[in-house]
């Protein structure tokens, strides 16, 4: 399964802060068997993460896209309003999930409004922008996530 990264942070795109989430997803995606075909980051700017989704999903280079960063309640935070323009369907319940299981590490979790969707056969899921809440909310759906690009892929839901 072939998993795309995308970083979406003003100080990190701007070269004034490491991207610590973005590699420590990568590690985790790889850790579970998936290869990382792409990482890229991005400033916080509607336009520009949705272009980048769009991309990656309409020319079939991921068959999933992990964003991080860009879910809380900030001015700049944005990702969930460009990840819901581009998908056609949402799937609501990886969300839910990831702030369900995040209660456990930090009663902010339920602050996340990152969301989960497909654009053509890709899963496009938000996770949160700390490297520790990027992972953990992974994990909590990464068992699910395999599945999910099979049936997108034409397999049933056996």
């Amino acid at each position: 399964m072939r998993v795309a990264i995308l970083t979406v942070s003003d100080s990190v795109s701007q070269r004034a802060r490491e991207d610590r989430s973005g590699p420590a997803l990568a590690e985790r995606c790889r850790q579970l068997g998936w290869q990382v075909a792409f990482t890229q980051v991005v400033a916080d700017v509607e336009a520009a993460i949705r272009t980048r989704l769009s991309e990656w999903a309409d020319t079939g280079a991921a068959d999933v896209i992990l964003t991080t960063g860009g879910t809380g309640v900030g001015p700049r935070d944005v990702t969930p309003e460009a990840t819901g323009a581009v998908v056609s369907k949402l799937i609501p319940g990886l969300a839910e999930e990831m702030r369900r299981a995040g209660l456990h590490s930090t009663p902010r979790a339920v602050l996340s409004r990152g969301i989960a969707g497909v654009r053509a056969k890709t899963l496009i899921v938000n996770l949160p922008g700390s490297p520790k809440g990027a992972v953990e909310s992974l994990d909590t759906i990464a068992k699910l996530i395999p599945h999910i690009a099979d049936v997108l892929h034409g397999a049933r839901h056996d």
